[in-house]
């Protein structure tokens, strides 16, 4: 798999958990269904959205680790040159 399709497929993957980790957060947020009148409980059950949420959580995780490895050069490079003493813009 070339370099753009794998930042293509890790990008998506970052999405898709995100919004699932948002999503799942805010079903857990107290108070939240019942302001909002929907009960997403009769569908799921609080034990399954909380583990939704930690294991989307921790899969994000994963692919923002692996997202910064494979951008560290191009990190490191306009690091440097941001914090280049003596330069102005």
């Amino acid at each position: 798999m070339n370099r753009t399709k794998l930042n293509y497929w890790i990008d998506v993957g970052l999405a898709i958990s995100f919004l699932i980790c948002f999503v799942t957060g805010l079903i857990k947020w107290p108070g939240l269904i019942k302001v909002i009148g929907v009960s997403a409980y009769k569908v799921l059950t609080f034990n399954n959205i909380s583990r939704m949420h930690d294991v989307s959580g921790l899969f994000m995780g994963l692919l923002v680790l692996i997202h910064l490895a494979l951008h560290w050069k191009w990190i490191v490079t306009v690091t440097k040159s941001i914090f280049k003493r003596g330069k102005k813009d």
